[in-house]
């Protein structure tokens, strides 16, 4: 595994560390909403090179889309029976009350983070940054229907 990526996921389980003592739901939501933010922290730099606010770095491109590749399957355990209460979440009820549909959602996702990892291997911009887009798009497909506005 590349260090990068090793470094992301020790440090989103290091956001989860000091949850001991907490309760099970606590730490489910602590540990999505750490996920979350490592993905979005990678997300950044690649949505602003789609949109031309940062020069395109075809290694940097790839770098961080590995990386969300490599968390996204991580997600749905984030979201096991019981973590809809506890600390604050934007996570709506329809996650658990519509599973089958929310599994989809997020696999949708974990399909076109692979498929954006493959792409940035594969070199050309155009579809580097085309498939960005439909990753975007399964984001906000997502976000649509299981999460509030905070």
């Amino acid at each position: 595994m590349h260090p990068a990526i090793t470094a992301t996921l020790a440090a989103a389980l290091l956001a989860a560390s000091p949850l001991l003592g907490a309760s099970e739901a606590e730490d489910a939501i602590r540990y999505r909403q750490g996920l979350y933010t490592v993905i979005g922290w990678n997300f950044g730099p690649l949505a602003d090179m789609v949109r031309g606010k940062r020069p395109f770095d075809a290694a940097g491109f790839t770098l961080h889309a590995d990386r969300i590749a490599a968390l996204a399957p991580q997600l749905l355990e984030g979201f096991p029976p019981g973590s809809d209460s506890g600390a604050p979440t934007g996570a709506k009820a329809a996650i658990w009350a519509d599973r089958p549909g929310f599994e989809a959602k997020m696999q949708d996702f974990v399909d076109a983070a692979r498929a954006l990892a493959q792409a940035a291997h594969g070199g050309d911009e155009a579809t580097m940054k085309d498939r960005f887009k439909t990753t975007a798009g399964t984001c906000k497909a997502c976000h649509d229907t299981y999460r509030s506005k905070r």
